[in-house]
């Protein structure tokens, strides 16, 4: 028995192709009629008047037989299309069927362990719903664990024996984001961890909500990536004036990466902080200002842990400080329209930046351990909104710290600290101070046989002047130890003043060289 194999998206691009051609021929020949069926004898005598008549005679002939052989031409192209389109029905016929047939037979094999362990040998898990927020595990077999649903911070779904884990749901307000779900067994990625929810805005009566810390991601199997850990969600904002003292609401810190592959793979990074929360909302084109503290920005989540071979996760970075309210604000909100600026010289403290996450620490046997995050931004002490309308206050936020870096285990090198957050800028008025800058991070160990320290992190700059006094530069983290061979971690910069009077940071100590053979950082 013959076997023909077509392609029918082929045959119809095939005779739109000789439609072109058709219709190319056409147009000669309809140019040409004109002047071969009305030739013009060149004299007036019998033999040049017996002359053009037979050309035309000639050309009117070649003109009926085109006009048969575009007739023809085009029967040619119909039959092509409907082959094509022919083809096209047999193969969607025969497609529910198949698809019935697969189905009977997934269902035939998965029935047994459904009906134990209620849960299929072979396909993907199902999504969680509103009414049943986690992912479901897949396949024991083969199959990819199923997503956590979102505004409920579900859970992701394991995956069974190969397959990847589902992705954690971002968590409601001001709740944490699902944690990831574990990847295969044998083979698969974790799943990453699900986003912390924005903290809920103030009410009367009611401070601001912090924001939802971020999911952990995802732990792999014997083989696979972790999954990456899960932001933390945005402080609340506060447009309130109220008596006592109250505080907009601080960042969810990031989720933890997620451990990489017992036997091989990299782990995942951790989440980064949310943004603190401002004393302040929009309001149509004003803005509705309170007298609350700004929210501190959430720190970083930890880089996850390698298994025997691979790197360690990195930190996440912290969260930005928020902008404060207004003390002149204590009996009510102050309303600012387009703009306009106000100034408070007294005001309170821009936002702190949250602290970097710390690295995760390398394969046991080997791998290189990862870098810790980098500190959060310190706000400036003034703020400007797309309106235009501005907000002054004195002093700007200090920067977070950067995250320590992993430590190795046998072979491989510390991770590097992370970078020091930049100090806010100074309020452009008498008495304003800029934000001091955060401390780099450690540098993390080398491996105990034989690998260099990581290096610090550089300290964060001050914030700058505007005219009045700068922020202190952080300093340096310090380099991290080499063990038994290997380099010291050198140490961190300092990071610049802002300006004004203000100091630079110190720079970090190297790191100790290996007892057997390395130098110092």
């Amino acid at each position: 028995m013959s076997f023909v194999v077509v392609a029918p998206e082929f045959v119809s691009s095939a005779a739109t192709d000789v439609a072109d051609i058709g219709s190319a021929i056409s147009e000669a020949n309809a140019a040409a009629a004109f002047p071969t069926t009305s030739v013009v004898a060149a004299g007036a005598d019998e033999v040049s008047a017996s002359v053009a008549a037979l050309f035309s005679a000639h050309a009117q002939a070649y003109q009926a037989l085109s006009a048969q052989a575009a007739s023809f031409h085009q029967q040619f192209v119909n039959l092509m299309n409907a082959g094509a389109a022919q083809y096209l029905s047999s193969e969607a016929a025969s497609v529910s069927p198949l698809q019935t047939v697969q189905q009977d037979v997934l269902g035939v094999v998965n029935a047994p362990t459904q009906m134990l362990v209620g849960r299929p040998l072979i396909g993907n898990g199902v999504n969680g719903t509103m009414s049943s927020p986690n992912g479901q595990a897949g396949g024991l077999l083969f199959g990819n664990g199923g997503n956590g649903f979102n505004g409920e911070g579900g859970t992701g779904g394991a995956a069974g024996l190969i397959g990847t884990g589902g992705n954690g749901g971002n968590g409601g307000t001001g709740a944490a984001g699902g944690v990831g779900g574990h990847g295969g067994w044998l083979y698969g990625n974790g799943g990453a961890g699900g986003l912390g929810g924005a903290g809920s805005a103030a009410t009367k009566g009611v401070l601001a909500g912090n924001g939802g810390i971020g999911g952990a991601g995802g732990a792999a199997g014997l083989l696979g990536t972790g999954g990456a850990g899960g932001g933390g969600g945005l402080g609340g904002s506060s447009d309130i004036g109220a008596s006592g003292s109250p505080v907009a609401g601080t960042g969810g810190d990031g989720g933890t990466g997620g451990r990489g592959g017992l036997l091989y793979g990299n782990a995942g990074a951790g989440g980064q902080g949310g943004n603190g929360g401002n004393g302040f909302q929009p309001s149509g084109n004003n803005l509705q200002v309170g007298n609350a503290a700004a929210g501190s920005g959430g720190n970083g989540g930890a880089g996850g842990v390698a298994g025997l071979f691979g790197a360690g996760g990195a930190g996440g970075a912290g969260g930005a400080g928020g902008f404060p309210g207004l003390s002149g604000a204590p009996d009510g909100p102050i309303t600012s329209g387009p703009g306009s600026t106000i100034e408070d010289s007294h005001g309170p403290t821009a936002g702190t930046g949250g602290n970097g996450g710390s690295g995760g620490s390398g394969g046991w046997l080997y791998g290189n351990a990862g870098a810790g995050g980098q500190g959060g931004a310190g706000a400036a002490a003034t703020f400007t909104n797309p309106q235009n309308i501005t907000l002054i206050t004195s002093v700007g936020g200090t920067g977070g710290v950067g995250g320590s870096g992993g430590d190795a285990g046998l072979l491989g090198t510390g991770g590097a600290g992370g970078v020091g957050g930049a100090g806010g800028g100074s309020g452009a008025q008498a008495g304003g101070q800029g934000g001091h800058g955060g401390t780099g991070g450690t540098g993390g160990t080398g491996g105990t046989l034989s690998g260099g320290g990581g290096a610090g992190g550089s300290g964060g700059e001050g914030g700058a002047a505007n005219g009045e006094q700068g922020g202190i530069g952080g300093d340096g983290g310090n380099g991290g130890a080499a063990q038994l061979a290997g380099d010291g971690g050198a140490g961190g910069a300092g990071g610049n003043a802002g300006g004004g009077t203000a100091d630079d940071g110190r720079a970090g100590a190297g790191g100790v060289g290996g007892r057997v053979f390395g130098s110092p950082g």
